[in-house]
């Protein structure tokens, strides 16, 4: 499919997993993105209707999922094109690194962002340690920011790296308490996520069955996002990074984070102070927005908004923040990347009204 002059257009690797297919939802009603060629080596020729059923009748649709050497006819010298990477930690590197490759010989100028794990870390050598396998592309690494847009000042990089779901609620929640030297000290996380986020394969521990009527802790303390966390906060501690204490649950639902984040107040203040801060400080920023109500999760999923609700006593603070984990966690946080990297306003195609009963 060939996109209209005025459109740019997309390159999706790794179409079939739910990542995958919320970039389809949220691309199919884009006014500026086409979507040219998704990429699948597990399910080539099959249209996205029949992976994804509730995208019948959509613009995408009818596309069909193709192999990864038809990704050049996406690439025209002089023109512009995007690429989304949803495939598998330790994979997308590599991958990633060929497709832009191939759109450096065409002479087209790619922008290209990262779901994955893969080029989070500045260092291909953290990534490494934490991830325990060797980086695809450490010459391509230097190439990529991660942050999340609201955080990151100034010119549009190269290429973008959208930070994992866990740690998208939380930075959100404790970024501009740190900035803003309202906070100091170490930071307490509590955070229930949905079965999505365990992606599209069923494992013991994450298929229906395990999780329906259940809620548990996993990986305490030691979860790979704890890293991805004190990396990001450090950019709002002057560099140095802030000690963070990360406990993931599993819970009985499929889409959404509900994060509790302990903070210290250096002076008392209340929960309206805090919020008024908070909400200073996202000024201009389309999706997060913070009050003195906790935090539901029903209020946000299906949009790319993030809520942060304040409670006060003392110097104890607990900002609650939720977000729907495929959207401002992946996907749609992957979409204002894109459109920010293409000139774009960061809302784009991503103001969608909530699903309101799911």
């Amino acid at each position: 499919m060939t996109p209209a002059p005025d459109r740019i257009p997309i390159v999706l690797l790794g179409g079939t997993g739910y990542v995958a297919g919320e970039l389809l939802r949220l691309l199919a009603a884009h006014p500026r993105f086409a979507v040219e060629t998704l990429v699948s080596t597990s399910r080539p020729g099959e249209r996205v209707e029949a992976v994804f059923p509730h995208l019948t009748g959509t613009a995408v649709g009818g596309l069909a999922f193709q192999p990864l050497d038809a990704t050049e006819r996406s690439f025209t010298r002089g023109r512009a094109a995007g690429i989304f990477a949803a495939t598998p930690h330790g994979a997308t590197a590599a991958l990633l690194d060929g497709v832009l490759r191939r759109a450096e010989a065409a002479g087209a100028p790619a922008r290209a962002v990262d779901l994955s794990a893969d080029f989070r870390f500045a260092d291909p050598g953290e990534f490494t340690a934490i991830y325990g396998t060797p980086h695809g592309a450490p010459q391509r690494a230097a190439r990529f920011v991660c942050a999340l847009p609201e955080h990151h000042v100034g010119e549009p990089p190269e290429h973008a790296a959208q930070p994992g779901c866990f740690t998208t609620a939380t930075v959100l929640a404790a970024f501009p308490l740190l900035a803003r030297g309202l906070c100091a000290g170490d930071i307490f996380v509590s955070a229930v996520t949905g079965s999505s986020g365990s992606g599209r394969a069923p494992a013991a521990q994450t298929h229906h069955p395990e999780r329906r009527s259940n809620l548990y802790a996993y990986t305490p303390l030691a979860h790979r996002h704890e890293a991805e966390m004190r990396r990001l906060l450090a950019a709002a501690c002057g560099g140095a990074e802030p000690e963070v204490a990360f406990v993931p649950h599993s819970g009985p639902f499929v889409r959404g984070i509900h994060a509790t984040v302990r903070l210290t107040l250096r002076h008392p203040l209340t929960a309206g102070d805090v919020a008024g801060a908070i909400n200073e400080f996202y000024a201009g920023c389309a999706f997060v927005s913070a009050g003195v109500e906790p935090a539901r999760l029903a209020d946000v999923i299906g949009t790319n908004r993030c809520r942060l609700g304040v409670a006060a006593r003392g110097r104890t603070l607990v900002v609650t923040s939720v977000i729907d984990n495929l959207v401002k966690g992946a996907a749609g946080g992957a979409m204002q990347w894109m459109n920010r990297l293409m000139g774009l306003a960061d809302d784009t195609g991503l103001r969608q009204p909530g699903l309101g009963w799911c």
